[in-house]
C-alpha cells in the first residue's frame, strides 16, 4: 500500500470517528436539554431543615410552657409567618398543638403520620402540593424524646432547582475539541501533502530524470527541515554522479584518442621498420656503413614500438591495479649507475648538458631496478620534451634520513601554472618546448605510470616547476 493511500484511508477513518463523537455528543446535548426541560427541579432536606428549625427549637425551649396563651400564639406565628402548618403530638398521639384549633385533642394514627424521611414523605403525598413530614422533639439536648413535629410544608418551599451546568460544560468543551480536531486533521492533511508526499514526488521526478542521465538540473528544496537535509544528501549524489559521468565520458574519450594515437605511433615506426628491411632485401645498400645506418634506424624505431608497447600494456595493468612490481633487494650505487648510463647517452646526443650524479650512495633498499628504471626514462624523456638544444639536465642520487632520494631537473620552459594540477593525471599532455612542436608528445601516460609504481615500491613522487625556468621531479624510495 502507497504511503499516499494508507493516509487517505487513516485520515477518512478518523474524520468518520470524528462525526461519530461529534454526533454523539449532539444526542446527549439535546437529551440533557430536554430533561432540564422536563425535570426542572428537586425536593431538598436541607431546605426543609432550613424551613422548620426555628420552629422546632422555639418549641423544645418552651416545652414545658405551652400551656401558656402568650407561648402558644407567639410559636404560632412563627408558623405562620413561615408558611407552614404545626401540629405538635405527644407519644400517644394526641394532638397537643396545631395551627389549626379545631385539630387539637384529636388522636392520629402514629404508623401512618410520621414520615422522619423525606422519599416517604413524598411518596404519601400522592400528588399533593405539599408534604407531611415529621421530625422528633427531644427534652433538652441530651433528654429524651417527648413528641413529634408534624409540618405540612408546600412543595415549593422545599423544591431545588437542579443544575446542568458542569454537563453542559463537559459537552461544550467536547463539541469544540472536535471541532478543533477537525480542523487539525485537514491542516495536517493539507501539511502532510505538501510537506512529505510532494517532495518525495518530486525526487522521484529527480531519480527518473538521474536515471536517464540527466544530471544539470539542481535540486532544490526551501524549507529548513529533515526533507532539506534529505535533498541535499540527493543533490549531492547528483553532482558527484554527474562528476563520475563526465569524468566517465573523458576517460572514454581520452582512451579512444589514446588508442588512436598509439595505433598511429605504432604504425610509423613499423612502416619505417618494414621499409628498411625491404631495402636491405633488396640489396639497395652499397656497403657495410650503409648497412649499419639502416639498422640503426630500425632499432630506434623498433625501441619506440617497444616503449609505446610497454606503456600500453602498465596503462592496460593500472587500470586492473595489477602493476606489475617485484622489488627484491639491491644495493643502490650498482643498480643506479647501470639505469643511468645510457639515459646520459640519450640526452647527450639529444644536443642537452648532462650532470650525472658526483656521489651515488651505496644502501641497501628494495626497488625493482626494471620498473625504476622506467620511471627516470620516463621522467628525462618528458624533461626532453619541455627543453632545447643547450639546455641542462640534472640528475642526483643523496641519502635523507631513511629514505633514498632521486632527482631530475632541467633549465627548460618548466611546466604552465595551468597545467600543474594535472600532471599526474592519466591521458594528460602539457605543452612541448617549440623546439618539439613536431615531435611525438607522448601517449599522456608515463607520469601517471611513474606515480603508480613510485607508490607501489611504498615511496613518493613530486615535482616544483617555474614557468620559464625549469622543472624538478623527485622521488624517494625507503631503505632497508
Amino acid at each position: 500500500m502507497s504511503l499516499n493511500t494508507w493516509s487517505a484511508r487513516w485520515l477518512k477513518t478518523t474524520f468518520i470517528l470524528l462525526i461519530i463523537l461529534v454526533g454523539c455528543s449532539l444526542v446527549l446535548f439535546l437529551n440533557l436539554l430536554e430533561t432540564r426541560n422536563s425535570t426542572e427541579s428537586t425536593l431538598s432536606i436541607q431546605q426543609v431543615r432550613l424551613r422548620v428549625n426555628p420552629i422546632l427549637l422555639n418549641l423544645e425551649q418552651n416545652i414545658h410552657l405551652l400551656q401558656e396563651t402568650r407561648v402558644r400564639e407567639h410559636l404560632l406565628s412563627i408558623v405562620k409567618e413561615i408558611g407552614v402548618e404545626l401540629s405538635y403530638v405527644g407519644l400517644d398521639g394526641t394532638i397537643l398543638l396545631s395551627s389549626s384549633p379545631t385539630s387539637e385533642g384529636k388522636q392520629v394514627n402514629l404508623r401512618s403520620a410520621l414520615h422522619y424521611d423525606l422519599n416517604h414523605a413524598v411518596q404519601a403525598t400522592n400528588g399533593n402540593d405539599s408534604l407531611n413530614i415529621a421530625f422528633p422533639v427531644m427534652d433538652g439536648p441530651e433528654g429524651s424524646q417527648i413528641g413529634n413535629a408534624l409540618f405540612t410544608i408546600p412543595k415549593s418551599m422545599v423544591t431545588v432547582k437542579e443544575t446542568v451546568i458542569f454537563p453542559f460544560f463537559i459537552l461544550g468543551t467536547l463539541l469544540i475539541t472536535s471541532m478543533v480536531l477537525g480542523i487539525y486533521l485537514v491542516l495536517m492533511k493539507r501539511k502532510f501533502k505538501t510537506q512529505l508526499l510532494s517532495p518525495i514526488h518530486q525526487l522521484k521526478q529527480h531519480a527518473e530524470s538521474i536515471l536517464k542521465g540527466k544530471y544539470s538540473e539542481p535540486i532544490q528544496y526551501n524549507r529548513m527541515d529533515e526533507m532539506s537535509e534529505l535533498y541535499a544528501m540527493f543533490d549531492l549524489m547528483r553532482t558527484e554522479i554527474m562528476h563520475l559521468s563526465e569524468l566517465r565520458i573523458r576517460q572514454e574519450t581520452a582512451q579512444k584518442e589514446l588508442i588512436t594515437n598509439i595505433s598511429h605511433d605504432i604504425k610509423t615506426p613499423i612502416t619505417t621498420v618494414k621499409a628498411y628491411i625491404e631495402a636491405i632485401l633488396e640489396g639497395i645498400y652499397s656497403d657495410k656503413e650503409t648497412l649499419m645506418e639502416y639498422m640503426k634506424v630500425m632499432q630506434t624505431n623498433t625501441d619506440k614500438t617497444a616503449r609505446l608497447v610497454e606503456d600500453l600494456l602498465v596503462h592496460a595493468l593500472q587500470e586492473l591495479g595489477q602493476i606489475s612490481v617485484e622489488p627484491y633487494e639491491v644495493y643502490s650505487s650498482p643498480a643506479f649507475e647501470l639505469m643511468l648510463k645510457p639515459i646520459g647517452h640519450v640526452v647527450l646526443t639529444s644536443g642537452m648538458i648532462y650532470e650525472a650524479p658526483k656521489n651515488i650512495p651505496n644502501v641497501l633498499i628494495q626497488m625493482d631496478p626494471v620498473r625504476i628504471e622506467q620511471v627516470i626514462s620516463n621522467l628525462v624523456s618528458n624533461a626532453l620534451k619541455h627543453t632545447a638544444p643547450g639546455d641542462a639536465i640534472r640528475i642526483n642520487v643523496e641519502l635523507k634520513g631513511d629514505q633514498l632520494n632521486v632527482t631530475i631537473a632541467d633549465s627548460g620552459q618548466g611546466i604552465r601554472a595551468q597545467d600543474m594540477p594535472f600532471v599526474f593525471e592519466r591521458y594528460f599532455k602539457g605543452q612541448t618546448s617549440w623546439s618539439n612542436r613536431n615531435a611525438h608528445e607522448g601517449t599522456g601516460l608515463g607520469l601517471s605510470i611513474c606515480k603508480s609504481i613510485i607508490e607501489a615500491h611504498g615511496g613518493h613522487i613530486s615535482f616544483s616547476s617555474k614557468e620559464g625556468q625549469g622543472t624538478i621531479f623527485q622521488f624517494n624510495l625507503p631503505i632497508c
